[in-house]
């Protein structure tokens, strides 16, 4: 079965799903984008997705087509027309396709463009939960505005390539000898004082929505969590690495270039939050 996408108002085969080769997405990166996990056909975490789509879109002012709401309802419908059980909603909305290539924002009334597609994947069974993921760690070549989530990817598309040519799961960017994030995803590490430990929120990363609700689940257990930098050697030193995203949820992560972190295999802690996590998820999907 052909899967169904939303295009600007419609819902489509995605065999059909058209956009205009104008539309400034497409030339200049001039959008924004979401990815919501979906868990037992519901969508998780929904708020906290739609609330960082709205902050991203004013920081660089773009309008959205529609309310917050209502894309919360197209989403839902989206998920129940191609019956998804588990996977991903990719939502992206640009400024629209005007008459001609203009670096400006177009003049006059230009329509923003929405589209929406889904992607089955199982995330709670992901054989990489269980064993674990290597990361390589890649200079972070990025912009200086990571907090806003661009579709201007294309040093992450080259860090996830790298990652990818070396037989790893992700890769660690770092800046002036930190750790930032990974490619679609962000870093974590458990001290051997069991200190869970994670970069602040910045324009130097993504406000990381699975990141977000994992830290407050950890405190909610008393768990400690500090929120500062840390380097490679810190990790590398560390019991337990992991990484979150709401594609993946909690993984581990057993090496980094190639040397293993802890016991070189997937740590307790990293477990425990991956479990508190789907419990979460399932209790306040939408």
């Amino acid at each position: 079965m052909d899967p169904i996408a939303y295009v600007n108002g419609s819902f489509v085969p995605l065999s059909e799903a058209k956009i205009s080769i104008l539309d400034r997405g497409f030339l200049f990166a001039d959008g924004i984008y979401e990815v919501a996990a979906v868990l037992d056909g519901k969508l998780v975490d929904s708020a906290s997705h739609l609330a960082r789509l709205e902050r991203s879109v004013g920081e660089i002012q773009l309008a959205l087509p529609e309310s917050i709401a209502r894309i919360e309802e197209l989403q839902k419908e989206l998920v129940a027309r191609n019956q998804l059980d588990n996977g991903m909603v990719y939502l992206q909305v640009t400024r629209g396709a005007d008459k001609s290539r203009d670096f400006a924002f177009p003049k006059g009334e230009v329509p923003s463009t929405l589209v929406m597609f889904v992607t089955a994947k199982d995330i709670v069974n992901a054989p990489s939960a269980k064993a674990g993921i290597g990361v390589i760690t890649v200079p972070d070549i990025r912009w200086e505005r990571r907090d806003i989530k661009s579709v201007a990817l294309l040093a992450q598309v080259l860090a996830k390539q790298a990652a990818a040519a070396a037989g790893a799961g992700e890769a660690w960017m770092i800046e002036d000898g930190y750790v930032t994030e990974g490619g679609s995803s962000s870093a974590f590490i458990l001290t051997k004082d069991d200190v869970i430990v994670t970069r602040p929120n910045s324009n130097a990363i993504l406000p990381g929505c699975t990141r977000k609700a994992v830290v407050a689940l950890a405190e909610e257990r008393q768990l400690k969590v500090e929120e500062r930098l840390f380097t490679v050697a810190e990790a590398l030193a560390a019991k337990e690495a992991f990484i979150t995203s709401a594609s993946s949820f909690v993984q581990p992560v057993i090496s980094i270039d190639g040397k293993p972190v802890g016991e070189g295999r997937p740590g307790p802690m990293a477990m425990r939050l991956r479990e508190i996590y789907i419990e979460f998820a399932r209790a306040t999907a939408v």
